[in-house]
C-alpha cells in the first residue's frame, strides 16, 4: 500500500467521521473511495464497518462523557436493530448494483424534503425518549435491515424515526442515532467477516481517520446548534445524492487524487 493510498484513506476517514457523526451519508463517500482503490462492491461494503464501528464508539464515549447518552433508550431500539442487521447482512451478500443506487436516492430525496420542509420538527427543543411503541420497535428492524444490507443513509433514517416518531430534537437524535448503530453494525460486521468479505487493512487505516473525525464533531461540532446541524445535513445529502445521479463524480474526484 502506497503513501499516498494510505493519506487518502486517513483524510476521507476524516471527512466521513465528521459527516456521520453530525448526520449520516459519509459512508458514500467511503464505498466510493474504497471501490475507488479496486475493492469489489462487496468488499467494500463489509470493509466500511470496520470504520464506522470505530467512529461510532469514540462518538457514543464522548456523548456518554458529557452525560448526553441515554443508555436505556439506546438499547430498547438498538435491539431490533441488531436483530435487522443481521438478516441484511446476509442478504448483502448479492447486493445489486441497481437496487443500491435506487434505495440511495430515496432515502436522500426523503431526507433533504425532511429537513427542508419540516420546520416544526426540526425546530423542537428538548424531548425526551419516554414510552416505546411497538411501531417503533418494528421500525428499528427495518432499519436495522438496511444497515446490515447497504448501510449508507441508516443514519439519515434513524434521525427521521427519532425525529418524526419519538418527538426528540436533532442534538439528542445525533446522539442515540450513534449508539443505536454502533450496536447493529458490531453485529453486521460479524456476517461480513465470516462470509471473508472485509479486507482490514483499509478498514482500519480508514477508522483512524473516522475516530479523529468523530472526535471532532461529538466533542465541539454537536455544540454549534440545531441550525448548523441541519443545514450541514443539508449540504451532505445534496452533494450525495448528486453523486447518485451522476450528476458529480467522488469516483473521479478520489481518482484524479490517486494520480
Amino acid at each position: 500500500m502506497s503513501l499516498g493510498v494510505v493519506v487518502i484513506l486517513i483524510c476521507s476517514g476524516l471527512l466521513v467521521g465528521f459527516t456521520n457523526t453530525l448526520a449520516a451519508g459519509g459512508s458514500a463517500i467511503s464505498l466510493t473511495v474504497f471501490m475507488a482503490l479496486g475493492l469489489p462492491p462487496q468488499i467494500a461494503n463489509g470493509t466500511n464497518r470496520v470504520a464506522i464501528i470505530m467512529q461510532n464508539l469514540s462518538s457514543t464515549i464522548t456523548f456518554s462523557g458529557r452525560g448526553m447518552m441515554d443508555w436505556s433508550g439506546g438499547l430498547k431500539l438498538g435491539i431490533p436493530a441488531i436483530v435487522g442487521s443481521i438478516v441484511g447482512s446476509q442478504i448483502a451478500s448479492t447486493i445489486s448494483d441497481t437496487v443500491f443506487q435506487w434505495c440511495l436516492a430515496v432515502v436522500m430525496v426523503s431526507v433533504l424534503v425532511f429537513m427542508l420542509a419540516g420546520n416544526r420538527i426540526l425546530g423542537r427543543s428538548g424531548g425526551e425518549l419516554n414510552r416505546v411503541r411497538w411501531v417503533h420497535y418494528v421500525c428499528f428492524f427495518l432499519i436495522g435491515l438496511y444497515t446490515g444490507y447497504i448501510y449508507v443513509g441508516s443514519g439519515y433514517l434513524v434521525l427521521l424515526t427519532t425525529l418524526g416518531l419519538l418527538h426528540l430534537d436533532i442534538v439528542k437524535s445525533n446522539v442515540l442515532k450513534n449508539f443505536i448503530l454502533l450496536l447493529s453494525v458490531s453485529f453486521s460486521l460479524v456476517v461480513f467477516v465470516l462470509n471473508g468479505q472485509v479486507d482490514w487493512m483499509y478498514g482500519l487505516i480508514h477508522g483512524v481517520g473516522n475516530v479523529v473525525g468523530a472526535y471532532v464533531a461529538s466533542r465541539y461540532a454537536i455544540g454549534w446548534g440545531i441550525k448548523f446541524l441541519r443545514w450541514f445535513v443539508v449540504v451532505v445529502v445534496l452533494i450525495c445524492l448528486a453523486d447518485v445521479l451522476h450528476l458529480i463524480s467522488i469516483r473521479e474526484f478520489v481518482m484524479g487524487v490517486i494520480a
